[in-house]
């Protein structure tokens, strides 16, 4: 029984210590989206370690609101994110984290009903995909799950299906 345990630590540990590697201490560059969540963001990541980083979004959108043409929206976010990075093979990596931010959306209305400012928080949850290629460069695919929003998201729910082009340094 002693063995089994043992053997049992021993491969826990082995799959962990196979999954390690070294990320980018740093990566600049746009996280492309706008599936019913926030749009261009510009994106910056930090390694913590050699598996772990922060990931720093500001985004922004100026938008007309095209399906019933009565309100410009306009909003600006910081969204801050800590991911847990996994190696699946060669420059292929899956990605987790957790996260949160603030922001302030207005609303102009144009049946004369006034302009609306307003600040908001939220909590955002991260999974994704990315390639890390032999140069600079790291592209990502992402999906983020947003809640709170005050009022800037439908039911304080948002959602952002992304496409993340960074260079590394």
């Amino acid at each position: 029984m002693k063995k089994i345990i043992l053997s049992a630590f021993m491969l826990v540990g082995l799959a962990f210590s196979a999954q390690a590697q070294d990320i980018s201490k740093n990566a600049l560059g746009l996280r492309l989206g706008d599936s019913g969540g926030f749009g261009t963001e510009i994106s910056y990541q930090r390694a913590l370690g050699s598996n772990n980083r922060l990931e720093l979004d500001l985004g922004w959108r100026n938008r007309k609101d095209y399906n019933n043409d009565n309100y410009d929206d306009n909003a600006i976010k910081l969204a801050a994110l800590y991911q847990w990075v996994w190696n699946i093979d060669g420059g292929f990596n899956w990605y987790a984290g957790v996260g949160g931010g603030v922001g302030t959306f207005g609303r102009d209305y144009y049946d004369n009903r006034n302009y609306n400012n307003e600040a908001f928080v939220f909590a955002a949850g991260d999974i994704g995909i990315e390639y890390n290629f032999d140069i600079p460069l790291l592209i990502s695919l992402d999906f983020r799950p947003e809640f709170g929003g005050s009022g800037y998201y439908n039911n304080n729910y948002g959602s952002d299906i992304a496409l993340g082009v960074k260079f590394q340094f």
